[in-house]
């Protein structure tokens, strides 16, 4: 699934990244979004109906709640490029999962260029009251508390907040579910796969990875059916949480059975990293991987397990995440010193890798590991500009 280029047009969060005392990189994007979604299909009157709603009722309170794969990320992503005028280009996006408080207010702080410590929050209300209207997405949100804890000490601030999530059990939130596109009128969004769409209970993860093996001539519709039948995709069965779907991990089983050594572990640390997207030099030195990416990322691409973002720079959705998690493993406290050394040398980097600033930042707390929160305290204070 591939995402588009940004629209240059806008403004960019430069005065944040010179609060952090380094050069703003010549590639970063103009607004703190994603790309602007490519092929996104079905979604035209829930767009326009989220962002009257928003445009309405701002400084609001939304989640965007769906089961994994529905689309949640895809159609938030295009709602926040649409609303970016409406805001003047005060728009960001964090992808937060089940981190804490305290690191979900250290991330908004040093992204928005104001010092941290006890006094963050208040800090941060100042920050939001001052610059005006602004929206926030908080993407793929798994901890009710710290959510509910972070709105509501932003409460009075005038500020946008939009969540995705799989659930969602927080009160004064408006939920709006997101399901399928087509799905209620029987249709299929991908018109070469049309024969699995029920197969794969409209699912559009599953009929993008289905749509990729059919595209690259890898399986024909019919043997892919074959496949997924033979696993018994159409059984039944209680599945572990809302990231364990079926569809997808036969759809995974089915690639993992063709995929190069190399391929297998770039998935591997694409599913284990906690950060956002990975660049091709993380991704070779913790797949740990010497030759050119290219050839092991192909069928990766062809076949939409992988996504990219940004250019060059890898993910994976939670659904393939949760399925290839359990065929693979890696070290954290590799991936936690690996990350943590590389902004320690090149900090002008931040705006790239923050998120794995704040992954290694809730390791740290997740492991009561004093001596890295020490160290990631003292990077996060020297990014900002603190020392």
């Amino acid at each position: 699934m591939r995402l588009g280029a940004s629209n240059s047009a806008l403004p960019s969060p430069t005065l944040a990244f010179a609060a952090f005392g380094v050069p703003s990189p010549p590639s970063m994007p103009a607004l703190d979004l994603p790309p602007l979604p490519r092929g996104l299909k079905g979604r035209t009157t829930e767009l326009a109906t989220l962002a009257k709603t928003i445009q309405e009722t701002a400084p609001a309170r939304l989640a965007l709640v769906g089961a994994g794969g529905s689309g949640k990320s895809m159609l938030t992503a295009a709602l926040a490029h649409r609303l970016a005028r409406f805001f003047k280009g005060r728009a960001s996006w964090f992808r937060v999962g089940s981190w804490d408080f305290y690191t979900l207010t250290e991330m908004l702080a040093l992204r928005f260029g104001v010092p941290g410590g006890d006094e963050r929050v208040k800090r941060l209300n100042d920050f939001f009251t001052r610059t005006g209207p602004r929206l926030i997405v908080l993407d793929n949100h798994e901890d009710d508390r710290a959510m509910a804890r972070l709105l509501d000490a932003f409460a009075e601030a005038p500020v946008t907040f939009v969540i995705t999530a799989r659930r969602c059990l927080l009160a004064g939130v408006l939920i709006f579910p997101v399901t399928a596109p087509m799905v209620t009128a029987g249709r299929s969004a991908f018109p070469r796969v049309a024969r699995l769409t029920r197969m794969l209970r409209w699912n559009p993860l599953a009929l993008d990875i289905a749509d990729g093996i059919v595209g690259s001539r890898a399986a024909t519709v019919g043997e892919l059916s074959a496949f997924l039948e033979q696993r018994g995709v159409q059984r039944v069965k209680v599945i572990e949480h809302e990231d364990d779907l079926p569809e997808i991990a036969f759809l995974v089983a089915w690639a993992w059975q063709r995929l190069s050594p190399q391929s297998r572990r770039i998935l591997g640390v694409l599913a284990h990293i906690e950060g956002d997207h990975v660049d091709l030099g993380s991704l070779a030195k913790l797949a740990k991987l010497r030759a050119d990416l290219a050839p092991a990322l192909a069928p990766l691409q062809s076949w939409n397990l992988v996504q990219e973002p940004v250019e060059s720079r890898y993910t994976l959705h939670a659904v393939v995440r949760h399925a290839v998690i359990k065929r693979t493993t890696l070290d954290p406290e590799f991936v936690f010193e690996h990350y943590v050394s590389l902004l320690e040398r090149e900090p002008e980097r931040l705006m790239r890798e923050q998120t794995h600033l704040f992954a290694a930042m809730d390791h740290a707390h997740r492991t009561s590991n004093l001596n890295a929160m020490l160290r990631v305290e003292a990077l996060a204070r020297r990014l900002a500009g603190l020392d």
